[in-house]
């Protein structure tokens, strides 16, 4: 792992060298905390490529697979989950926390690390705690409407914070801090995708009829199992429509089952189990409405591409925090929302035919939820990481000039 000292950031003219920049980016457990760690990662490479990022987090989470998928690499901590800490571990996490902060300060300092981006999480917590040990800048992002008992922490410990939602503003410390609404950061793939340019690709790959509309139940990446129980439920329902494809992403937990109930219920022309949705932007071209979780990621990307939902917030979510996601989407005209706790297949069935009869409704839905400010998030979160770390930069040679 090559290090990078103030002194080689600094040209022979004497001005900053981006090949120099060293940032880490804290992300992990879930995707909606990596991808738009990874999306920030990407944005800042397309304005320095010579810069050097590096992801850190735990051993537990996603991370293990995605960060090394996109090309980064990845240091691992020893941290427990903030919401694990219930009765003897709630004495043990500040113990973990320190401990694995102080390895991370260790790490940062050994290799003239200039930036520290804290995406939220427990496995963010401890690259916040080190860069704090270290005197190193922090820079954190807040995904969520509500916000984690981990960037409650982080933001006491930085005075640069970056929210997806104004909702999530009252819940962080913020006063004599720079706090910016910036969006969620969005995957390239999916900021450049045009829904309406793929609509007649994506109905052709998904075998969707000219007179058929497409609803999708989007369990995320490993199901969810009162989603597909639902799904299977509203199949049943509609085994004898053929104006409906029901497109149901199970995970791969549920597969088998799901698609042996959808051949007993002989709906298999109506109805389609996947277990993995490879292609997101096709299926996000081609439904008319997509009925999922609300994480922070998926509402921002609905809101981008304009996607017409029905959400049902997980209800062991963190503070509670998809609900706030999904009430964002809500209150704009967006979305409809249902508890978990309310989910039937014949509930589903009442909210989506609803829907479906009126293409006006589904239009103004689509308009009155549309942002650009998730686009642009990874680009106005990299070019701020860009500035704090070259600021960083500056003073340390400055104090190095003045030691000299």
């Amino acid at each position: 792992m090559t290090t990078f000292t103030a002194a080689q950031a600094v040209s022979r003219s004497g001005a900053l060298d981006p090949a120099g920049l060293r940032i880490v980016i804290g992300a992990g457990g879930t995707g909606g905390h990596i991808y738009p760690g990874l999306a920030i990662a990407d944005a800042i490479l397309k304005r320095v490529p010579e810069a050097k990022i590096s992801f850190t987090g735990t051993s537990r989470g996603l991370e293990g697979t995605l960060v090394p998928k996109f090309g980064y690499e990845l240091a691992t901590s020893s941290m427990i989950p903030f919401a694990a800490s219930m009765g003897w571990r709630r004495f043990a996490l500040p113990v973990y926390l320190l401990r694995a902060g102080i390895d991370c300060a260790r790490r940062f300092r050994r290799d003239g690390v200039d930036l520290v981006i804290g995406m939220g999480g427990y496995p963010s917590s401890p690259a916040i705690v080190g860069a704090w040990l270290a005197g190193i800048p922090r820079l954190i992002h807040e995904s969520n409407a509500r916000s984690g008992k981990a960037n409650q922490v982080a933001a006491l410990l930085s005075d640069h914070i970056g929210i997806a939602f104004d909702h999530a503003q009252g819940q962080l410390p913020s006063l004599g801090k720079d706090v910016r609404r910036v969006g969620v950061p969005l995957m390239p793939a999916v900021v450049a995708m045009n829904r309406a340019g793929l609509r007649s690709e994506a109905v052709d790959s998904l075998g969707v009829s000219p007179d058929q509309r497409l609803v999708v139940v989007n369990g995320g990446s490993q199901g969810a199992r009162s989603l597909t129980k639902a799904a299977l439920e509203l199949a049943a329902l509609w085994r004898d429509r053929t104006d409906v494809m029901l497109l149901i992403k199970t995970g791969p937990a549920d597969y088998q089952a799901a698609v042996q109930r959808i051949e007993e219920l002989k709906a298999s022309h109506g109805t389609r189990v996947v277990a993995y949705m490879d292609r997101m932007d096709l299926v996000y071209a081609a439904a008319d409405v997509m009925v999922g979780r609300s994480g922070a990621a998926t509402v921002a990307e609905l809101a981008h591409i304009g996607l017409p939902a029905v959400l049902i917030p997980h209800p062991w979510a963190a503070g509670d925090h998809q609900r706030h996601n999904a009430e964002v989407l809500v209150e704009c005209g967006g979305a409809v929302m249902m508890t978990d706790q309310e989910l039937t297949g014949a509930r589903l069935a009442d909210e989506l035919e609803v829907l479906l009869a009126d293409p006006d409704r589904l239009e103004r839905m689509s308009e009155s939820m549309r942002s650009a400010e998730h686009s642009q998030a990874a680009d106005s979160m990299a070019q701020w990481a860009i500035d704090l770390a070259q600021e960083y930069q500056a003073s340390n040679t400055s104090r190095a000039a003045a030691r000299h």
